[in-house]
């Protein structure tokens, strides 16, 4: 039994235009609405969760549809297709929409001070709300991006499992945070190139537009070499031969199976430390640009490269870990090293040199793909064959609705007392919280298949 790392790159393309997207949208929507908008960090916030909101309701159905759809394409590809298409025009014409807010901002002699606070940020939020129109329709553009998006995110973190046995999908889904990450990273270098966090008044439309084409390169790939019907055909060929899950009678059901109350505990453990960790690493992530930029003066792409770095360098060894300790122990590791890095994270001020701020992304990017390659597959280990894709949508949905509360309660802090004490803050305690949950998580682990020896455990022949 030996995982096919081709195949589970080429699925992992949609994880990379996915990721690219969400790694743009994170970096500049906060900017837009702060920086050419005028609006407070609350307000901000609870537009950024919008996508969230969507995504509690949005991602199960899709996830459950997906389950029922069968065409020539396969079950997941047709979401990837249509969700994909729409969400790059509709991303585009976004940065339209702000282009003429800027043209107006400067048509009003608005000065673009970085870090300004009270006058500059009052009159940009009197000039929006004179003329609401543009935020409007940032607004509402901004809707079909999220939904297009959502449409197929659980679609396309289902295929991996639909094609990967059980037992290899801690490594499976290192593979594919790992494609992910690239097309995370090519962004982030797409933003130093266009030094998206030097210039208060900087029009996005090119940079949006390159980050598209990146996307574009993933999807091409996607279509031209995933064939889904055929290695989802292969995969359970392969469960019945090990004898996993009941699956070794050649009339196997593709059957929904009923959990256990032990099981089920597990499973709202695994959801509520998802949400927790969530809600603390998002309220970084949501707002670092932010941060970065207006209050401690850094290059928050350089930043967020090295965290992401740090993050491809590990996935595949923590795959392996997981795989000689378990899932839920390596959890808890990542789980310490994350709050660990948000914890050293506080202490430092806009006097610190900007390289202290590396290691610290190091950390936190070590402890975020330690969780990430993990916890997934604790989740969908609970399903069975034919509710893949609901039990992604149950994973994203506590991922997501962590995420609502995430900038709305963080921005609402922030208005207080200030970024500078609450924004590391806030998302340690949170992380710390997620530990407590996912001690008493008893299943999600994989059936355990014995190597025949060394060489056949590390897959190579």
């Amino acid at each position: 039994m030996k995982l096919n790392y081709k195949r589970t790159l080429l699925v992992g393309m949609a994880f990379f235009l996915i990721t690219a997207f969400w790694q743009a949208y994170d970096a500049i929507i906060p900017l837009i609405l702060t920086n050419h908008f005028g609006l407070p960090q609350s307000a901000s916030g609870a537009i950024m969760s919008i996508d969230n909101v969507l995504a509690v309701f949005l991602l199960p159905l899709f996830g459950t549809l997906s389950d029922r759809v069968h065409t020539k394409y396969g079950k997941r590809t047709p979401f990837i297709f249509f969700g994909t298409i729409v969400a790059i025009v509709s991303f585009v014409g976004l940065t339209l929409i702000d282009n003429y807010q800027i043209a107006k901002l400067v048509a009003a002699e608005i000065p673009s001070l970085q870090g300004a606070e009270g006058f500059v940020a009052e009159k940009t939020l009197e000039l929006t709300l004179a003329n609401p129109l543009p935020l409007v329709g940032f607004i509402a553009t901004l809707l079909v991006v999220l939904v297009a998006m959502a449409t197929f995110r659980s679609p396309a973190v289902a295929l991996m499992p639909d094609v990967t046995v059980a037992p290899l999908r801690s490594k499976a889904n290192a593979i594919i945070n790992l494609t992910g990450t690239a097309g995370g990273i090519i962004v982030l270098v797409l933003g130093m190139i266009f030094a998206t966090s030097k210039h208060a008044y900087m029009q996005y439309t090119g940079y949006v537009v390159a980050v598209c084409a990146v996307m574009l390169c993933g999807f091409v790939i996607f279509l031209l070499t995933v064939k889904e019907n055929k290695w989802a055909s292969e995969m359970e060929e392969e469960t019945r031969r090990l004898g996993l899950d009941g699956a070794s009678k050649p009339d196997a059901p593709a059957e929904k199976r009923k959990l256990t109350g032990a099981e089920f505990r597990s499973l709202m453990l695994i959801l509520a430390s998802v949400a927790l960790w969530y809600i603390g690493y998002n309220s970084i992530t949501s707002k670092y640009s932010v941060y970065a930029t207006n209050v401690l003066g850094f290059d928050f792409n350089f930043t967020l490269i090295v965290a992401q770095a740090a993050a491809i360098v590990s996935y595949i060894p923590v795959g392996i870990i997981a795989s000689k300790i378990g899932r839920k122990k390596t959890v808890l590791a990542g789980v310490l090293m994350l709050a660990t890095a948000f914890c050293i994270g506080v202490f430092v001020t806009p006097d610190t040199p900007e390289m202290i701020m590396y290691p610290v992304f190091v950390l936190a990017g070590i402890g975020w793909a330690t969780i990430n390659v993990n916890s997934f597959p604790m989740a969908v280990e609970l399903a069975g064959k034919g509710d893949i894709g609901k039990y992604t949508g149950y994973y994203y949905t506590a991922s997501m609705a962590a995420q609502i509360v995430a900038p709305i309660l963080s921005g609402f802090l922030y208005d207080v007392w200030g970024m500078r004490y609450v924004f590391f803050a806030f998302g340690a305690v949170f992380v710390m919280f997620s530990f407590v949950t996912m001690l008493f998580v008893k299943h999600g682990d994989a059936q355990k298949i014995e190597s025949k020896s060394l060489l056949e455990h590390l897959d190579v022949d």
